[in-house]
């Protein structure tokens, strides 16, 4: 009888409990709030645990989207790597990707990249030519000649090439978007907010480090 009783009591304690720890673990589940990319994408420092953002400095959501990107990446631990990966549909957007990678080039992403986005978004200009980006970049102490230089560069279209080809696989409709490892994707659509964007980043960093550590 006093058996009975007990078990009846673990069973009222323990039930909740379980419950509890499975809503837990399926609090973001994939096809709801991120989805799966198969084949997964080849990640740029297979050591590390991979956040790529895709954006493109025309779009208002992303403009909103990077203070809180800036203040995020700061808090990510030493095995994971951020990267950026403009998207490009377009002409335009394919000559803002140039901008991005040739900003990198020269060592003065940290500078440009605020920079052209404000340009965009604030002061409403177009970039609409090389001529155009390059004159804003010389307004920053970059050469106009150096510019050209980079941004006209192998390196800076075979860069340009890959990260068209990165979000083709990752099937990227709209910007901003999270890619976690090459193996998920996440849209501000599915996660409901940008800030729900990347808490779903974190639970996804997790789930790829405890899949390493077992």
């Amino acid at each position: 009888m006093i058996k009975r009783l007990l078990l009846s009591l673990s069973l009222v304690v323990f039930a909740p409990l379980s419950a509890l720890a499975e809503q837990s673990a399926d609090k973001y589940v994939e096809g709801t709030h991120y989805d799966l990319i198969t084949p997964a994408i080849r990640t740029v420092e297979p050591d590390k645990i991979e956040v790529a953002e895709f954006f493109w400095y025309g779009c208002g959501h992303c403009y909103n989207f990077e203070p809180m990107i800036v203040q995020w990446k700061k808090t990510l631990a030493d095995d994971v790597n951020f990267v950026g990966s403009p998207a490009m549909w377009n002409p335009l957007m394919e000559l803002h990707a140039k901008a991005f990678y040739a900003a990198d080039a020269l060592g003065v992403l940290d500078t440009m990249h605020p920079v052209l986005f404000q340009a965009m978004n604030v002061d409403r200009k177009k970039l609409g030519s090389q001529a155009e980006i390059a004159d804003l970049f010389s307004a920053h102490d970059v050469a106009v000649e150096d510019f050209n230089k980079a941004f006209e560069s192998f390196g800076v279209g075979s860069q340009v090439r890959q990260a068209n080809s990165r979000a083709r696989a990752a099937k990227i409709t709209g910007t901003p978007a999270l890619m976690v490892n090459g193996k998920y994707h996440i849209s501000s659509r599915k996660a409901g907010s940008q800030a729900n964007m990347l808490k779903i980043a974190e639970y996804l960093i997790e789930k790829e480090r405890a899949a390493r550590g077992s």
